[in-house]
């Protein structure tokens, strides 16, 4: 008995995640408690493009990967594939301000409804750090339930945030990365599905993955 009790304290005790190749672990992000992730290698395949309007985007809040894919025929391409920072908490948005980001289906998906720039834009956590820029060059706005302020932005003066779940609802990539979103992929009325934390890959996300050979890091 005592060496049972001693093997599920060890269990414990294991960083998230210690059974794959990556983990995650809790650290202090400027006062608050939030989750890092070991990054991964960006995908990005614009050649690979056929028609960029069969493009739309997958999110995986459990894994912090934001895909890009292109129906093509039959067939779905994996075309591009970032690391993501996703809200401080888990669940489905219910309020401002509840620190979560929405979630939702294939069937019914979210959209982009405007790309801007934000390289100037300011924000202020309230953690000490006063009014600072915190988007990156682009913020690309999503159409979701009862939020007009759930985006996809750079994460400027938050870039170790990326991989991992911090923000205040927001999607955050690396700076590079939202650069590379927008001049290759991203378009106003694209499709977006963010996937809840407890739904794994989808059935033609593990076709592409074992039919293009690609390899990740992460997969809690």
């Amino acid at each position: 008995m005592k060496t049972l009790i001693n093997i599920i304290c060890v269990l414990f005790l294991l960083p998230l995640g210690v059974w794959g190749q990556a983990s995650q672990r809790v650290v202090n992000d400027h006062g608050k408690q939030a989750i890092r992730a070991d990054q991964d290698v960006r995908i990005s395949m614009p050649e690979s493009v056929k028609v960029k309007k069969n493009c739309f985007i997958v999110m995986s809040k459990k894994d912090f990967y934001l895909y890009v894919y292109e129906a093509q025929g039959r067939d779905t391409l994996l075309v591009a594939r970032y690391d993501a920072c996703f809200s401080l908490k888990k669940g489905q948005k219910q309020r401002k301000g509840d620190m979560k980001t929405p979630h939702c289906t294939m069937k019914k998906p979210f959209k982009i409804t405007e790309i801007v720039d934000a390289s100037k834009w300011k924000h202020d956590f309230g953690d000490g750090r006063g009014s600072i820029l915190s988007y990156g060059h682009w913020f690309m706005r999503l159409q979701t339930p009862g939020s007009k302020g759930i985006g996809i932005h750079g994460s400027t003066n938050n870039r170790e945030s990326v991989p991992g779940r911090a923000s205040e609802g927001c999607i955050r990539l690396l700076d590079e990365d939202i650069i590379d979103l927008y001049k290759h992929f991203a378009f106003v009325g694209m499709k977006v599905v963010v996937k809840a934390e407890d739904v794994d890959d989808l059935p033609f996300e593990r076709r592409a993955f074992d039919r293009q050979g690609i390899k990740r890091k992460r997969h809690f």
